[in-house]
């Protein structure tokens, strides 16, 4: 995590010098007025691994400006992978296989969201950096998925819940697959509220590549178990229903 809290202060460092720099050249200069910019990306975040999920997002010209500045309608839609701050991967001594130990639900949350984007910094017809500030908010869909584990019974090893496994008295020898016991998933609804920076990198000027960095706080009707806790009377302890966290996406697309 504090890796990732690095990445997003160096990030937001280079993206605001870079901006900087250009901005004052870009003020007064013809931006090409697009009324569609649709994009792809990848994302991290501060509750995840190095890839934390996808997103997919667009913003669309309004015939209104915000106090001068132009404004866009913001639909965006990402799925991430929230984990645990404890979540380590351990090593069978035997099979050399890796698992979560510990683990006992992943956590994916779909988030569509609506909001606006303002156009803060403009570009130039070909080169330079357009700086927009983004509010958006949706609801959260939680999918909670068990973790399966694998286990050895003799000769032979079979899957099971990583939950099943004080009653069943076996050590794990290695991760079940991502998508076994999907069946077995349970659903839940919250909300999130984003806000961010939009730093975008045109190469063409039909095409459009940049940096989306932000925070996002997420709120869910209940804690969500991703690991027990050790006190057997607390099985919630160090989990939660209210996160936070800061994320970097690297996104590309085109305008029109």
């Amino acid at each position: 995590m504090r890796t990732i809290y690095k990445a997003l202060s160096v990030a937001l460092g280079w993206c605001l010098l870079v901006a900087g720099g250009v901005s004052a050249q870009n003020l007064d200069s013809d931006e090409d007025n697009y009324q569609t910019i649709t994009t792809y990306g990848v994302t991290t975040n501060t509750n995840s691994g190095i890839l934390g999920g996808f997103s997919f997002r667009q913003a669309k010209l309004l015939p209104t400006q915000l106090f001068g500045m132009k404004q866009y309608r913001y639909l965006s839609v990402e799925l991430v992978n929230v984990k645990h701050p404890k979540e380590f991967q351990s090593n069978n001594g035997i099979t050399g296989s890796r698992y979560i130990d510990g683990k006992q639900n992943y956590l994916f949350v779909l988030r569509p969201q609506y909001g606006r984007e303002v156009k803060l910094f403009e570009r130039g017809p070909d080169e330079g950096v357009a700086v927009s500030g983004i509010i958006a908010a949706g609801p959260s869909l939680g999918i909670i998925k068990p973790y399966y584990v694998q286990i050895q019974e003799g000769n032979q090893t079979r899957t099971v819940p990583y939950s099943s496994l004080a009653t069943i008295g076996a050590t794990p020898v290695g991760s079940g697959g991502l998508f076994q016991g999907i069946g077995q998933s349970k659903l839940t609804v919250g909300l999130h509220l984003k806000t961010a920076l939009s730093f975008e990198l045109s190469t063409f000027r039909t095409n459009t590549t940049g940096i989306e960095i932000g925070f996002l706080t997420e709120l869910f009707p209940q804690k969500i178990i991703i690991m027990p806790g050790n006190d057997p009377t607390n099985p919630d302890e160090g989990n939660r229903s209210f996160f936070t966290s800061g994320y970097v996406t690297l996104y590309f697309g085109s305008k029109k």
